[in-house]
């Protein structure tokens, strides 16, 4: 029996030893912060500071997401990471599905530490996705695909509809994240289910092509479908992702970070 998933969002201090360490998460389409939320504590329970907001439209009802653009969504991470950035010498953005177009897109444009995805979606394949704009004004919603989790008894909280409106602004998100992942300079750990039947792998593809100019470590996820974060190899997911901040931090060493402090305070000075 499952218990009522929370919705709200998740945020954490950073409590660890060492450089100050924020990871800023996000949550799926038509999802919430309850299918994320045991990989942030993961997080916190390693020491690093963590947001993980509760995106606009999400977690209410498919007709409030209905009325909401992919800026907003894209806006409220992007707010999360300027709180992180305020008080860290390094960021980390990951996110599920959805989630991980939006974890790169902050990676486009903000200076992270690296980038964390798991089954990130990039392409649409569904043939109606191009018709999105002039469906939603005949065509509301259309089923959701959700609980696509191999594991028994997992409920991410999904919305059970898949607003039209909504899916037309994921398209054209989509499209322009894939437009600067050349920007993504970090390096990018994914994790892969090899069965998903919500994201195909041509976005793994578009991923592969667009990241020109970051290194990319692909993990594949034997025991889980979609939803990796609630099913079999989440335990997998949460060890392995700590393990390769915590690389990519030690890497590139004290200095480092001394600069990003410094760099931080001339930027607090100059606002």
């Amino acid at each position: 029996m499952t218990s009522s998933p929370d919705h709200s969002p998740y945020s954490s201090p950073y409590n660890g030893e060492g450089p100050r360490i924020g990871v800023v998460l996000s949550h799926g389409f038509t999802g919430s912060p309850h299918g994320l939320r045991t990989w942030a504590q993961a997080f916190a329970a390693a020491g690093f500071a963590v947001r993980m907001p509760l995106l606009p439209g999400h977690g209410t009802s498919w007709q409030e997401l209905a009325r909401t653009t992919w800026q907003q969504w894209h806006g409220a991470l992007d707010d999360a990471y300027l709180e992180l950035d305020a008080e860290s010498d390094y960021v980390f953005s990951a996110g599920l599905s959805m989630g991980g177009a939006l974890a790169l897109r902050i990676a486009a444009t903000r200076p992270v530490a690296g980038v964390v995805l798991v089954n990130p979606g990039l392409m649409i394949d569904d043939p109606r996705a191009p018709l999105a704009g002039i469906l939603k004004l005949v065509m509301k919603s259309t089923p959701a695909i959700a609980n696509d989790i191999l594991k028994e008894g997992m409920d991410e909280g999904a919305y059970n509809r898949t607003p039209v409106a909504a899916a037309h602004e994921l398209n054209k998100m989509f499209k322009d994240t894939v437009r600067i992942l050349p920007r993504v300079t970090a390096p990018v750990q994914v994790y892969r289910s090899t069965v998903d039947h919500v994201v195909s792998d041509s976005s793994i593809v578009a991923l592969r092509r667009g990241l020109t100019h970051a290194p990319l470590e692909l993990v594949r996820l034997e025991n889980s479908y979609h939803v990796a974060t609630l099913d079999n190899d989440a335990e997998q997911i949460f060890a392995g992702s700590v393990d390769f901040i915590r690389g990519v931090v030690s890497a590139a060493g004290p200095a480092s970070a001394s600069a990003a402090l410094s760099g931080q305070e001339a930027s607090h000075e100059q606002a």
